[in-house]
């Protein structure tokens, strides 16, 4: 019993749950805040903890051996993995071809992607918290829709030697990888394989190709996820018609992943229904493992970009804010596919110009030299009718989310954002 004034142990243990209570919703109420940036960015609602907020950087090392040098914000030299784990990046993309040079070792440029190169990148992933999707594209070069060439060293090959090769290839590159101790929580088995992989393009012999694949993964790291790739998820049917054609090969993957570029690609709401539709119907985890916009017209390095061109359509201002307000929308794109979507990448946002636009020889020089441009002049004996016509530069320089001098954008911290939203300071 207690006197006057004085609170009996109940009354005390009340009074103090209240002011918890109140402390702690308080601070949730803070936590839910948007913060101060130089951007706006709405708040993606219920994206779990350990949603994919990806970056593929496969030209990074050719880029820093022609000199190019990346920055944080404040203007100090900052190891572009640091700043991207800083804005909110959790995984790195990588891609990794075959055999990317020629008889003499002159690499066919776009990075020069081959294992030691995605060795080196998977080791500055791990070493700042990042995990590693590790993209094979069965190729010595660029594959997506339109070409999808077998490695020089696979060309004569019977397709059950091609199987075997395809299996052992990625067995021992991903064993080699997790020697180095890089922490791999995904594998691409393929490059945009809507019309092909490893120069097949009849679809029993890609399905057991995938399987291959997959087989790989799975005996190297049960852990490891297996994703395929696919694009132009704006093509009515396409997405539909492709996983009913993996679900009755049986094909063993996890996640259904698509390319998503604003401009060519359709509506994100399409995006999300496409993708729903194969979560819904066959289990998969869905994503999209390529996405950018613009955030400027201009040309920084004398070699032609792929957007803005007339006949696109461009969705946001080109500006960037624009960018932000795209990137944050393929989040929400996804998320809104349910549980099953897991994550969005974005596609080489450190392709900055190795020297400005008036240097353009200059530029030449050095795009032939390290491969830091889309491809060289070496790739014309690999791939003639393409990479032979139009090699040098970038072509996403204004794409990025740097400036042209390796600065980051305020568009970068979208990563971040999306998780609390963002108001103009």
């Amino acid at each position: 019993m207690g006197g006057k004034g004085v609170k009996t142990p109940f009354a005390v243990f009340f009074t103090l749950m209240i002011i918890i209570g109140s402390f702690q919703g308080s601070a949730r109420a803070a936590a839910q805040q948007p913060v101060k940036a130089d951007i706006f960015v709405e708040k993606v609602p219920g994206l779990h903890k350990d949603f994919i907020k990806g970056a593929d950087v496969s030209s990074i090392i050719a880029l820093e051996e022609s000199g190019v040098a990346f920055y944080d914000e404040a203007g100090k030299k900052q190891d572009i993995f640091k700043t991207l784990k800083q804005a909110g990046v959790n995984y790195v993309r990588v891609r990794i071809w075959h055999n990317p040079y020629d008889a003499k070792g002159n690499g066919y440029g776009g990075g020069n992607n081959d294992l030691k190169k995605a060795i080196a990148i998977g080791k500055r992933a791990t070493e700042n918290g990042m995990k590693l999707l590790v993209n094979f594209h069965y190729s010595d070069f660029w594959a997506d829709p339109a070409k999808q060439k077998a490695p020089k060293a696979w060309a004569n090959m019977n397709f059950e030697n091609k199987k075997t090769a395809l299996y052992n290839y990625t067995k021992e590159s991903l064993q080699t990888m997790k020697k180095a101790g890089i922490n791999i929580g995904m594998v691409q088995v393929g490059n945009e394989t809507n019309g092909g992989v490893a120069g097949e393009n009849d679809w029993s012999k890609m399905c057991e190709l995938f399987n291959a694949g997959s087989k790989a993964v799975r005996e190297t790291d049960s852990n490891i996820r297996v994703a395929l790739h696919f694009t132009n998820p704006e093509r009515a049917g396409g997405y539909a018609s492709i996983a009913r054609t993996l679900n009755n090969n049986r094909v063993d993957y996890d996640v259904f992943a698509s390319s998503y570029y604003p401009f060519w690609h359709g509506t994100l709401k399409n995006l999300t229904s496409v993708l729903k539709h194969v979560a819904d119907t066959y289990g998969k985890k869905v994503m999209v493992a390529e996405t950018s916009y613009t955030y400027t017209a201009e040309d920084g390095d004398g070699h032609a970009n792929t957007a803005p061109k007339d006949g696109q359509t461009l969705r946001y201002p080109i500006t960037v804010q624009g960018q932000a307000n795209a990137v944050r929308d393929v989040i929400k794109a996804v998320a809104d596919a349910g549980d099953a979507g897991i994550g969005v990448f974005y596609w080489e946002p450190a392709w900055i110009p190795v020297g400005p636009a008036r240097n353009l020889e200059k530029n030449k020089r050095i795009w032939e030299t390290y491969g830091s441009g889309w491809a060289t002049s070496y790739a014309a004996e690999y791939d003639p009718e393409d990479a032979g016509k139009w090699y040098c530069g970038s072509a996403v320089d204004n794409q990025a989310l740097f400036d042209f001098t390796g600065r980051p954008l305020p568009s970068i911290n979208v990563f971040k954002y999306v998780d609390t939203g963002a108001v103009v300071r």
